[in-house]
């Protein structure tokens, strides 16, 4: 399941990355990212599912719909 702009955010706080941390880790302009957040840009399931894969090796779990909609937690015991 692609990840939402909401989870995008969510992770993001949760982890307590910047846009420009997210962007570093991804290769991915500021911009990009600031504009799949807010819903400006969808962005290419490529660009999402990397944005997935850096924030889950981050620590975080992407809940997907479940009846309670979709949302993110951080794995126990995140190391920082």
């Amino acid at each position: 399941m692609p990840v939402t702009s909401a989870q995008v955010r969510m992770a993001r706080a949760a982890l307590g990355w910047t846009v420009r941390d997210l962007a570093e880790a991804t290769g991915l302009h500021r911009n990009t990212i600031t504009n799949i957040e807010v819903g400006r840009y969808a962005g290419e399931p490529e660009t999402l599912d990397l944005i997935r894969r850096v924030l889950s090796r981050g620590g975080v779990i992407f809940i997907d719909e479940n009846g309670g909609g979709v949302g993110v937690r951080l794995k126990k015991n995140l190391s920082k």
